[in-house]
């Protein structure tokens, strides 16, 4: 059952971002909607905490998938 709803998940928002990318207006995509959520334009502390939690999240879903762990 997960392995399905992972997929469909996956296909629902390669679709909406492919949608989103096709259309070329502002604001629509996954990568605008963060600079704008984070302020990373603008603000160096948003550019501070989208850098920290990005790394820190890629480097802990790193981790659990090459270890089996946490």
């Amino acid at each position: 059952m997960w392995p399905a709803i992972w997929t469909v998940w996956t296909l629902i928002f390669f679709t909406a971002e492919g949608i989103a990318l096709a259309n070329k207006r502002d604001g629509d995509t996954l990568s605008e909607n963060f600079r704008r959520l984070f302020r990373t334009r603008t603000s160096k502390v948003g550019r501070a905490i989208f850098a920290v939690g990005w790394f820190g999240f890629a480097g802990w879903f790193a981790i659990h998938i090459l270890t089996e762990t946490m």
